[in-house]
């Protein structure tokens, strides 16, 4: 495979470029994107040409650059997640019509929680993630229910730090993390009051499957107030229909 001067293949290249665009950065001049992916902007501009003529890239009518149709069809058809997604959507909908803020389903990828589904409304209390964007395992209320199911090499590894601080609220030390960790997976739920923004609640449960093992968290944003954790029953009995209608997820 051809390598440029610095040692990277072209394949290595072409993930960098399409790595540079996340949740809050869609589009992209083609120099902020040469900049975010450490490349040469000669190089830069002729890959943007070539992703573009397969569709994986798209320009607006500035010349901006962002992800094209043709890559969110791809990642759509080969999603480990497609099927979790669509057996949770009917669940997550009757959710949201009770709750009335956000409702999001994440799932674990490397030290990050992944946010594969979301809904929200006109008027919810603040929320800062998004479909496709993540988070740290140990800040939000999904990431802390991932974290405590997961692998003890990884626990360890997060555990280790940094732990970042969103608000002062948020689990920055590892003493308490790992004291948190334990009183999840006793309780079977966490609510983190305040944890990412301070007029926000998160309360998240597992979504076990078939074998009952732990493939994502169920979680609501919600006012951060005495009723949040109120909504716990209402998330249990969801993520059990989930675990009924789920099928095999194959998971890379």
């Amino acid at each position: 495979m051809a390598r440029s001067p610095s040692g990277d293949s072209m394949v290595d290249r072409v993930v960098r470029v399409l790595e540079a665009f996340d949740p809050d950065t869609p589009v992209l001049t083609v120099s902020a994107l040469a900049a975010r992916a450490g490349l040469p902007l000669s190089t830069t501009s002729r890959l943007v040409d070539q992703l573009v003529g397969h569709g994986l890239l798209g320009r607006d009518s500035a010349r901006r650059v962002r992800i094209g149709v043709r890559m969110w069809e791809l990642a759509s058809r080969a999603s480990p997640t497609l099927g979790l997604r669509s057996a949770a959507m009917p669940f997550l909908e009757d959710l949201h019509a009770v709750v009335g803020h956000h409702v999001q389903l994440g799932v674990l990828e490397q030290r990050e929680v992944l946010f594969v589904e979301r809904l929200s409304a006109p008027g919810a209390v603040i929320n800062l993630t998004q479909i496709a964007g993540r988070l740290p395992l140990h800040a939000s209320s999904g990431g802390l229910i991932l974290l405590a199911h997961a692998p003890s090499d990884l626990q360890e590894a997060v555990l280790a730090g940094p732990l970042r601080g969103y608000t002062d609220r948020t689990i920055t030390d590892a003493r308490t993390l790992r004291r948190t960790l334990a009183q999840v997976r006793t309780q079977g739920f966490v609510h983190c009051p305040g944890h990412i923004h301070p007029d926000a609640a998160g309360v998240a449960v597992p979504v076990r499957d078939r074998s009952d093992a732990v493939v994502a968290a169920l979680a609501v944003v919600v006012p951060n107030d005495d009723r949040a954790l109120g909504t716990v029953p209402l998330l249990r009995a969801m993520a059990r229909g989930i675990q009924a209608s789920i099928g095999p997820i194959e998971w890379n």
